[in-house]
């Protein structure tokens, strides 16, 4: 059974790298290059309860199990992990491959920004809860800015603490992940070929899931489950669609939805209860207030006026 290790303070990410203790309780930035060693971690999985940004340099393989997809820039790789996310050693590591002497891991703690401004956006910040084959891939140029504003915040909380340092050093990380969000958008639009590829996809399995009837047997299809048939988390499917077509992956299945129940509607005298069950619904109800919402109308109005 593999060993497991939970991680809830910015002290306990030190020991576990063999590290002197940290500058500050809630924040710390790790470069590979003091890391003492990974043998002995193989197989380990660590619960880490911190916020926690990887950064991966081109062509080094990691001692971190994370999936990778073809990259747009080769010069290195940004991978966000949210409190309460597992990440497992591998155990089939070599000699070679066990230190990224370029890689640095950001690390903090919640408590850091829940008195600041920072902490209503962090949830703006989905990147953190995408899957790790959905990585950053960063340019030369880009790294050189997160990074030098990576190299405020070690300045900021390695001096002497006062009355500003905390402001400070919440404000550079803010700055940090809003570049991050840049980037994400430059990612997504480089990619356009691959998106429309996974628009497709989403498109083509709420059909799929219509015409074989799965609706009525399993309701209405989730944010989650198209997800998964497409390989994508679920917040990066989001993302996607939302910066290709400005909606969401929840928006797009309503409006299937609607557009599905309108043909019904005119094509067909089944009674709205009928529509609602083959469409998803639990409850006719809930279908109708849906409708409602998004046309502006009832069913049953809709059907009489047209």
């Amino acid at each position: 059974m593999n060993q497991i290790i939970e991680i809830h303070k910015v002290s306990e990410m030190h020991q576990l790298g063999q590290l002197p203790k940290p500058a500050h309780p809630l924040i710390s930035v790790i470069y590979n290059r003091d890391l003492k060693t990974a043998s002995g971690l193989e197989g380990v999985k660590v619960i880490n309860h911190l916020y926690t940004i990887i950064f991966k340099s081109s062509n080094i393989c990691s001692t971190f199990s994370y999936g990778r997809n073809s990259y747009d820039h080769e010069e290195g790789t940004l991978v966000f992990t949210a409190p309460g996310q597992v990440m497992e050693f591998r155990n089939d590591i070599t000699e070679d491959e066990q230190i990224d002497p370029d890689g640095w891991s950001l690390v903090f703690h919640p408590d850091l920004f829940r008195k600041s401004s920072l902490s209503d956006k962090m949830n703006s910040y989905s990147f953190f809860h995408y899957d790790s084959n959905e990585a950053l891939h960063v340019s030369d140029r880009e790294r050189t800015s997160i990074e030098d504003l990576l190299a405020k915040i070690v300045q900021e909380y390695s001096q002497m603490l006062d009355r500003h340092s905390l402001h400070l050093i919440v404000s550079n990380v803010e700055l940090f992940l809003d570049y991050c969000l840049r980037f994400y958008d430059r990612q997504f639009f480089s990619r356009t070929h691959l998106n429309g590829d996974t628009i497709s996809k989403f498109e083509r399995f709420l059909n799929n899931y219509y015409e074989s009837d799965q609706a009525s047997e399993n309701g209405v299809p989730s944010v989650d489950l198209c997800a998964r048939q497409l390989n994508v988390s679920p917040n990066y499917l989001s993302d996607l669609l939302k910066k290709e077509t400005g909606k969401t992956s929840l928006e797009h299945i309503h409006l299937f939805l609607i557009e599905r129940a309108k043909n019904s509607l005119l094509n067909s005298s089944e009674s709205i209860s009928t529509i609602a069950y083959s469409l998803g619904f639990d409850y006719p109800q809930r279908f109708s207030n849906l409708f409602k919402s998004k046309t502006g109308m009832s069913p049953k109005e809709y059907r009489f006026l047209n």
